[in-house]
């Protein structure tokens, strides 16, 4: 099987450095790495404490650092993986993007999801609602932003991509058919190349041309050798690894690096 929505994109690395557990200057030191390295684009996430281990650990929020990130950084795009739409008003968070997009000339990515972490919620006040209801908004959310980025003055640089993070097949993969730039998903490559099945569907019903959509996944832990090449063959462009205090390994990373370089030789002389 052939798919038609990637064959011109080149591959790209994407890093997630985990803000927990650290301090801030470690992770200051870790985007820098990561940048002199050659990664494509830095991600952080958007949650209120450790996802995992001690709940009590050192963490730090998603869009200040972004900030930081656009000042401290000259070349890497970056972004957050993702921002959850409740914790923010809409119209709110496209102004902040659009501001770190002028910050750091252009760079800024928005991953954005519907939220699942109910401590988030409930530690800080927001109402957790069920999955349906939280897709709903995201949906509304989407919409909402894209409004405010043609309103603002000075407009955002570029068209900000919008990263929809989800597999959900009735309503996120929907939703990142209208609306997503890049679409970021999980499974193995059998899993992957059904639901970018199911994404291509949605864009002919919606209208929309599937090769306007990066391909995503997160590749933690897992090796090119072992899965590389299975997941550019159905159509992945971008894979994301995840960067982990205290020492944030380049080592994994590099051998990445590599891989899309060799792919990316092998996808021009084709």
């Amino acid at each position: 099987m052939s798919y038609p929505h990637s064959a011109a994109r080149p591959v790209r690395i994407g890093v997630q450095i985990q803000p927990q557990y650290c301090s801030y200057a470690e992770i200051r030191r870790a985007v820098a790495q990561y940048e002199e390295l050659g990664v494509d684009i830095l991600f952080n996430w958007d949650h209120f404490f450790p996802v995992y281990g001690p709940a009590d650990g050192e963490h730090y929020e998603c869009w200040t650092m972004l900030g930081a990130w656009a000042e401290a950084t000259s070349r890497v795009e970056f972004g957050p993986l993702v921002s959850c739409n409740s914790y923010r008003n809409p119209d709110l968070l496209a102004d902040m993007a659009r501001t770190v997009d002028h910050i750091s000339d252009g760079r800024l990515i928005l991953g954005i999801g519907a939220g699942w972490n109910e401590k988030d919620y409930d530690e800080y006040g927001y109402e957790f609602g069920t999955p349906k209801s939280r897709l709903a908004a995201l949906g509304e959310g989407l919409e909402r932003i894209e409004r405010r980025w043609q309103r603002l003055n000075p407009a955002p640089t570029r068209k900000i991509p919008v990263l929809v993070g989800g597999n959900g097949e009735r309503k996120t993969l929907r939703l990142a058919a209208r609306h997503a730039d890049i679409w970021h998903g999980f499974g193995d490559a059998t899993e992957l190349a059904h639901k970018h099945g199911v994404l291509d569907a949605w864009c002919a019903e919606t209208g929309r041309d599937p090769a306007e959509i990066e391909r995503s996944t997160r590749v933690f832990r897992r090796g090119p050798e072992e899965v590389g090449q299975d997941l550019v063959d159905v159509g992945t462009r971008l894979f994301q690894l995840v960067a982990r205090s205290p020492d944030f390994d380049p080592a994994p990373v590099k051998d990445w690096l590599d891989f899309r370089d060799d792919v990316n030789k092998r996808l021009v002389a084709s």
